[in-house]
C-alpha cells in the first residue's frame, strides 16, 4: 500500500554514535565521551577520567562532523524525507551550566541544517539523546540532581530561539523510560550509582526530573514558535507472557506499564498513573517533588509519540521457565517463535504491529517510528559490493506490518530507520555491528580510512521511499 501524503520517510542517528569531533570546535565531555569501547562479550566501560591508551568510540565516531555535506547528500540521493539527528549539549553549552552558549557549536548546526534543507530533507531533532554533559554527571551526579533542569530549559531555550526556521520536529529526551531499568542510569541519566545505593531511587528521581525538563521545554517551545511539533521518545520493550497462565499474564502487564506505559502515560496525559503510584510505594521509592511540578508536567504534554522498536521479549513467572533471550540490555526471556539476530535480538515484525496498536489505543495522537533496524556483521564482496538482503528482509517486513497498523487505524506519521549509516553500537560500542544503509570503513579499534559506500539496501530503501511504500520488492 502507499502511506499518506506527506508521511516522514528517513532514517535515524545520535550525536554521540556518529558524529565525532568530541573536542573541536568548543565542545565539552558527553557521558558518551567517558564510556569505552566494547563488544556483546566484553561490556563497555564507564571512566571517571579518560584513560591513556583506551579507547572511545564516540571521540571519533564515523566523523559526521567532518563529512556532514557527503553524507546528507548520500541521504538526499536516497529520498529522504526526514533526517533524525540529535544535538550534542556538550557542542553548544561545553560544562552544561555555562550561562551563554558556544557560538562555533551554535554555526555547526546551523549548516547542518541549511545542508539538510538543500537536499530537500526536513530535521527531526532529538535534543538529548545519551548525551548528558559529563560536567553536570561530575556537579550534581547527572539528573539526579535538580539543578540539570535549568541547565536543560537554558539549553532548549537556545537552541529554539536559533533554529526556530530551521526545525519543525524535536524530541525531547530519547528513550526517556531507559531509567525505569538498571543499566539506563549512566547513559540516559548521567547518573553514577555508588556502591550500596539505591539504583531505583536515583533512577526514579532522575526521571522526574526529565519529566518536569521535557514538559518546561514543551511549553517553551510552542511559545517560541507555535507551529513546532514536540514529542516524546520510548524505547518500546515489547513484552508478551510466556505462556497463558494468569501469572504470567499479569507478570507481563505490569512490566509493560512500569517499562512503557509509565513515561508515556506522563508525557502524553500528563500525570502520573495509579500504577506507578503503588509500583513506587511498595519498592520504597519516594520521589521528592517541588510544589508546581503535577500542574507543570499537566501544562507541557508531547503532540506526537515516537519510539523505537527492534524485537520483542517474554516473560514468566515460572522459575523453571527461565531461558534467556541473548544480546541485548532489556533482558526477557526466548521466544519459540522467533528467530533471533547475530546478537541475539528476537526478530518479530508482527510485533511491531501489535506495539503501534497498542499505543495508538492508549493515547490517540500521532505516532512515529523513529529507530527499527537491524545489526549485522556485513562482509565486503570481491566486486566491491555490500548485498545486506538480510536487512532488507527484516525491514521489508517491520513496514508490511506498519502498513498493517495503518490500516488498522493508526495515525503513523513517519518512519526513520535506525543507522541508517553505520555508526557507534550505543549498548555494545562495536563498529562490527553494523545497522546502516551506507557502510563506513572502520572497525572495532578505531582503524579504517572512513570512507562510505551504498549497500545493496540503499538502493531497495531508495525504491520504497520514492514509491510511499507501495514497492517492497
Amino acid at each position: 500500500m502507499k502511506m499518506k501524503e506527506g508521511f516522514l520517510w528517513g532514517g535515524a542517528t545520535a550525536a554521540n554514535q556518529f558524529e565525532g569531533g568530541w573536542n573541536k570546535g568548543g565542545k565539552g565531555p558527553s557521558t558518551a565521551d567517558m564510556m569505552t569501547g566494547g563488544t556483546h562479550t566484553s561490556p563497555r566501560r564507564i571512566t571517571p577520567i579518560l584513560e591513556e591508551g583506551t579507547y572511545y568510540p564516540s571521540h571519533e565516531a564515523i566523523d559526521f562532523y567532518g563529512h556532514y555535506k557527503e553524507d546528507i547528500k548520500m541521504f538526499g540521493d536516497m529520498g529522504f524525507k526526514t533526517f533524525r539527528m540529535s544535538i550534542n549539549w556538550t557542542r553548544i553549552f561545553p560544562n552544561g551550566d555555562e550561562l551563554e552558549p558556544n557560538e562555533e557549536g551554535l554555526k555547526f548546526y546551523d549548516d547542518v541544517f541549511d545542508e539538510l534543507k538543500k537536499n530537500g530533507i526536513e530535521p527531526l531533532v532529538t535534543i538529548s539523546h545519551y548525551e548528558t554533559p559529563f560536567g553536570l554527571t561530575q556537579k550534581y551526579n547527572g539528573w539526579a540532581g535538580r539543578e540539570v533542569i535549568e541547565c536543560y530549559v537554558r539549553y532548549c531555550e537556545t537552541i529554539f530561539k536559533r533554529y526556530k526556521d530551521k526545525v519543525k520536529y524535536w524530541l525531547t529526551f530519547n528513550e526517556i523510560n531507559c531509567l525505569t531499568i538498571d543499566f539506563g542510569a549512566f547513559m540516559g541519566g548521567g547518573v553514577l550509582v555508588k556502591e550500596g545505593e539505591d539504583s531505583a531511587k536515583l533512577r526514579f528521581q532522575a526521571l522526574h526530573h526529565q519529566f518536569v525538563a521535557s514538559a518546561k521545554a514543551v511549553k517553551l517551545g510552542h511559545e517560541i514558535n507555535p507551529d513546532f511539533k514536540i514529542g516524546c521518545m520510548i524505547a518500546y520493550m515489547t513484552l508478551y507472557p510466556l505462556t497463558c497462565n494468569p501469572d504470567d499474564i499479569l507478570l507481563a502487564q505490569k512490566a509493560d506499564q512500569i517499562q512503557n506505559m509509565l513515561c508515556g502515560d506522563v508525557q502524553v496525559r500528563g500525570y502520573y498513573p495509579g500504577f506507578a503510584l503503588r509500583h513506587f510505594e511498595e519498592k520504597g521509592i519516594d520521589i521528592k517533588m517541588e510544589a508546581g511540578d503535577l500542574d507543570i508536567l499537566k501544562e507541557g504534554t508531547v503532540d506526537f509519540y515516537s519510539f523505537s522498536y527492534y524485537m520483542s521479549n517474554a516473560v514468566s513467572a515460572d522459575p523453571a521457565k527461565q531461558e534467556e533471550a541473548k544480546g541485548n540490555l532489556l533482558g526477557g526471556l526466548k521466544n519459540p517463535y522467533l528467530k533471533a539476530s547475530d546478537w541475539g535480538w528476537q526478530i518479530d515484525p508482527k510485533g511491531l504491529r501489535w506495539t503501534l496498536n497498542h499505543i495508538y489505543d492508549r493515547y490517540q495522537i500521532p505516532v512515529m517510528v523513529v529507530e527499527n533496524g537491524l545489526g549485522a556483521v556485513d562482509v565486503i564482496e570481491d566486486d566491491g559490493s555490500i548485498n545486506d538482503d538480510y536487512r532488507i528482509d527484516y525491514l521489508r517486513d517491520h513496514i508490511v506490518e506498519m502498513e498493517e497498523a495503518v490500516k488498522d487505524g493508526v495515525e503513523l506519521m513517519g518512519y526513520t530507520m535506525w543507522g541508517c549509516i553505520d555508526l557507534v553500537s550505543a549498548s555494545t560500542g562495536e563498529m562490527k555491528k553494523r545497522y546502516g544503509f551506507i557502510y563506513v570503513d572502520k572497525d572495532n579499534d578505531g582503524n579504517g580510512d572512513m570512507s562510505r559506500r551504498p549497500k545493496k539496501s540503499f538502493y531497495w530503501y531508495k525504491k520504497v521511499i520514492a514509491s510511499n511504500g507501495e514497492d517492497l520488492v
